[in-house]
């Protein structure tokens, strides 16, 4: 009985990601009369916490708790850079070629978590590789 329990607050416990589907305004309310926060930009991810009717509570890399529409929201998932260099290789190891790398603040589209400590992400130009997730935040 106790490994169901254990088993059931694991599901629910999972993260779920979603993006931005084009630039939209974070609200410290559900409601667009609450106080605009600011814009968040196009494929910048966000973690869902709670969705309700029309509006979902998100929380940004930052940390910050806001809310914004549900028809905002984009089921693509991406990732953001948190580091100042990320170098995106070509393999998930530190000793694969480099195929490009990215900057700070750099929406990046992911693919997989896979292998473990990995994600697999693609740039909008195309080009694609694995980081390291703790160099992103998102995935």
């Amino acid at each position: 009985m106790l490994l169901l329990g254990v088993c059931f607050c694991s599901a629910a416990g999972a993260i779920d990601y979603k993006s931005a589907a084009s630039p939209a305004v974070l609200y410290d309310g559900p409601s667009d009369k609450s106080r605009p926060m600011y814009i968040l930009a196009r494929g910048t991810p966000v973690e869902l916490v709670v969705a309700v009717e029309k509006w979902a509570k998100v929380r940004d890399q930052a940390g910050e708790i806001l809310w914004i529409e549900r028809r905002l929201l984009s089921d693509k998932r991406t990732v953001i850079v948190t580091v100042p260099t990320v170098q995106v290789r070509a393999e998930a190891r530190e000793s694969a070629s480099v195929v490009f790398e990215a900057v700070k603040d750099v929406v990046l589209e992911w693919q997989e978590s896979s292998p473990p400590g990995w994600v697999k992400v693609r740039h909008a130009d195309g080009q694609g590789g694995f980081v390291r997730i703790n160099q992103v935040w998102g995935g």
